[in-house]
This record gives C-alpha cells, structure tokens and sequence, in this order.
C-alpha cells in the first residue's frame, strides 16, 4: 500500500472530493494525535493518583477535599477511556473506508462536522433526530 503524505498546513475542504486518500490521512493522523494527547494526560492524572494514594490527610475537610479530588479524576479517567474507544472505532472506520459517512443514512457526515468532532458517527440531522428522540423518551419518563 503507497503512503499518503498529508501537505503541511493541509485542511480539508468541501470544494475537493469528499474522503479522497489526502483527506483520509488528514483524519487519521488528527485522531492518531488526539489519543496520544490523551494517553499523555492519562498517565500524568495515573501518577498524580498513585503519588497522592497513600497520604492520609489527618483535617477531615482536607480528606473530604482529597477524596474529591481522586473521584473527579477517576471519573475524568473513564471519561479519556470512553473516548479512546471512540478514537479506536474512527480509526478503524478509516481502515474500511467507511469513515466520514453517517451510521444512520449513508450520507456524508461533512468535513465541517468531522473537523469539529472527528470522531462522529452521524451526520448532524442524524444526531439532532437522535436528541429529540432522547428529550422525548425522557419527557415521557418524567
């Protein structure tokens, strides 16, 4: 397989074809980026944790404060994994091809969206359908 070289200062546009092999790499190496970013943080938050774990704060504010702080990052943390996974799947759908189409109708997501949030799966009247969908569930719930 011949590799893409993506130009330097490269952005896609909606005036050249929509996922050509350019564009392609352009959303891969942004998303391979985003993870590697967030593994870094990742370990940082890990051993920011693991320095912190065995500290016994003798105030009970203090250690209320502490245990604050070790569920928002644990909460943070799963955050990062759920988004790795997304990250995953992006970078698989580039592998089939099938990247920057939508999941629902087949219709290009849109460079704009994928920009944005380049690990989308819907086009955006896909996803808005799909949040009036959820306020109504949830309005009948209530």
């Amino acid at each position: 397989m011949a590799t893409i070289t993506v130009p330097p200062n490269y952005k896609p546009t909606v005036k050249e074809q929509y996922m050509n092999p350019v564009m392609l790499e352009y959303f891969r190496d942004k998303l391979i980026k985003w993870k590697a970013e967030i593994l870094k943080e990742s370990n940082v938050t890990l051993r920011d944790l693991q320095d912190d774990g065995g500290m016994q704060e003798p105030d009970i504010t203090d250690r209320a404060s502490a245990e604050t702080e070790v569920a928002l990052e644990m909460r943070t943390r799963d955050r990062q994994r759920k988004l790795i996974r997304k990250i995953d799947e992006a970078l698989e759908r580039i592998d089939r091809n099938d990247y920057g189409y939508c999941e629902e109708t087949g219709e290009p997501i849109g460079v704009n969206r994928l920009e944005a949030r380049p690990i989308a799966t819907l086009s955006i009247e896909a996803q808005e359908r799909h949040e009036r969908k959820e306020r109504t569930q949830r309005d009948e719930r209530e």
